[in-house]
């Protein structure tokens, strides 16, 4: 026969019974240049290098563990300026 077990109210649930999860760092890039992210996405450029430098300062400050925890990176790209005949004149 199976023990029943009944769920215990969230109140009542001590740090030792909730899971091991820390929340996300998130690296925020800010706008960058369309090639500088395709390097990024190819596993190259200054962007990559930037990233690493950042992740080993976090892990030396103590913000993120030796182990592992999630790092959300954020890059967005610049808006590409319009050509126009206008501008030629």
């Amino acid at each position: 026969m199976a023990a029943t077990t009944s769920p215990v109210p969230a109140d009542q649930i001590t740090p030792s019974d909730k899971p091991d999860r820390t929340a996300p760092v998130v690296l925020d890039l800010g706008k960058q240049r369309r090639k500088k992210i395709k390097q990024l996405r190819r596993g190259e450029g200054r962007l990559l290098d930037d990233i690493n430098g950042a992740i080993e300062e976090l892990r030396t400050v103590g913000t993120i563990g030796a182990l592992s925890q999630p790092v959300v990176i954020v890059v967005r790209e610049k808006a590409r300026k319009a050509k126009s005949i206008f501008n030629l004149l």
